[in-house]
């Protein structure tokens, strides 16, 4: 166990994880409470009962606690009405817990149940910070942005509020995404080859449209080569994977994958969404990508997040007014028929990684903390079964 020095040396230290119930701010809360528990902290995550699915991949000595959040976006007008009642009884709630038992940082990761624990550490004076994944701060980091002790961005740049500023650590990927970091590449050729396509269970819908007759209108010697992964939603697995059969095209169509890195790792191109988590994985892993940004999505945020590998060179980006088959068939055939160029979008795509984010979030963590910078993290995460997980993942990342 790490010894720390800076202020209450006798006791273990305490960092509470306030993170709200979608995979987007789940995953990188995970990715940090594995470190500081190696680091010798304590870690208590709280979330609500949604965020409650998605710590079946936390290690087990995480303390899980869940809170109550309200939110404007659900309900009547009288279920509306009561959220403000509502907000100020979860942070008192929150703050007389702090009392009892008082953290040395907060860290929260995003969604309304990050409200109460940052509410409470603002209440009584304690460290804190936020973590935006976006390169747009959501509706709670935006409120919370000025009245922390420090914003870290996993997309830069980031758009802030005038007078914030941003400290770029990059996104906290997965632990079965660190072990694939720079994967070695083998650039598209005569030769079988692998197409990843994801968007999450809970809003594939456009991909699956566009996808399957963009890729059957292919070159025959191109397409004898391919095998492809489609990730669709349940209600269009059955149309994508009849219409793959019934134009002799070698594809998988699952729900969710349980071994989507592995898959990414194993491909010469990935079709996406710019969720932030994807477009993580994708630069840790690097590979050359298509990116679709989904068009409803908070001030267009997914737009920001490509905008990296974009400038990169390491990805196409199709906005979804411009997406049609003939565009996308002209963008894989931009990668696949170009082994040199494709080779050299995934060497930028990593350019642009961060496979060590969770090391920035903690150095920042125990900074805030008091703590010197003598400690470092030389361990492996713990393990875990991704099962859950990984499900949970895949329906999270994904949009229409």
């Amino acid at each position: 166990m790490a010894q720390h020095g800076g202020p209450d040396q006798g006791r273990q230290p305490l960092l509470v994880i306030a993170a709200g119930g979608t995979g987007g701010h789940m995953f990188p809360a995970q990715a940090l409470a594995e470190i500081m528990l190696r680091r010798g902290w304590r870690v208590k995550l709280s979330t609500d009962a949604r965020g409650a699915r998605y710590t079946g991949g936390f290690p087990h000595s995480t303390e899980i606690e869940e809170v109550s959040s309200a939110t404007f976006a659900r309900g009547g007008i009288v279920s509306k009405a009561m959220v403000p009642l509502r907000i100020v009884k979860g942070v008192l709630s929150m703050a007389r817990r702090f009392r009892r038992d008082r953290p040395n940082v907060v860290v929260g990761f995003g969604g309304y149940p990050s409200i109460p624990a940052l509410g409470a550490a603002r209440l009584l004076k304690l460290p804190a910070m936020i973590h935006e994944q976006n390169g747009v701060l959501g509706k709670v980091n935006e409120k919370f942005a000025r009245k922390v002790d420090a914003v870290a961005c996993g997309t830069w740049p980031t758009r802030l509020p005038e007078g914030v500023e941003g400290i770029p650590v990059g996104n906290p990927v997965r632990n079965a995404v660190r072990e694939r970091a720079g994967a070695g590449y083998i650039p598209p050729g005569d030769y079988p080859m692998s197409l990843l396509v994801i968007g999450g269970s809970q809003g594939a819908r456009i991909l699956s449209d566009v996808v399957p007759p963009a890729i059957e209108r292919l070159p025959m010697e191109l397409l004898r080569h391919l095998r492809i992964s489609h990730q669709a939603r349940d209600e269009d697995g059955e149309r994508v994977a009849k219409f793959y059969y019934e134009h002799g095209i070698d594809a998988e169509v699952q729900p969710f994958f349980n071994d989507v890195p592995a898959r990414m790792s194993e491909a010469q191109l990935v079709i996406s969404r710019s969720g932030a988590s994807s477009v993580a994985d994708i630069s840790v892993i690097g590979r050359p990508s298509i990116l679709i940004p989904y068009a409803a999505a908070l001030a267009d945020h997914q737009t920001v997040n490509a905008q990296g590998l974009v400038d990169a060179g390491a990805a196409i980006r199709i906005p979804e007014s411009k997406l049609s088959v003939e565009a996308m068939t002209e963008a894989m055939m931009a990668v696949l028929c170009n082994p040199q160029g494709a080779a050299q979008m995934s060497r930028a795509a990593l350019s642009v990684s961060h496979p060590d984010a969770a090391l920035g979030l903690a150095q920042m963590v125990e900074e805030l903390a008091g703590f010197g910078s003598e400690d470092t993290y030389d361990a492996e995460p713990e393990a875990y079964d991704p099962g859950e997980e990984e499900q949970a993942y895949e329906q999270e990342t994904g949009q229409r």
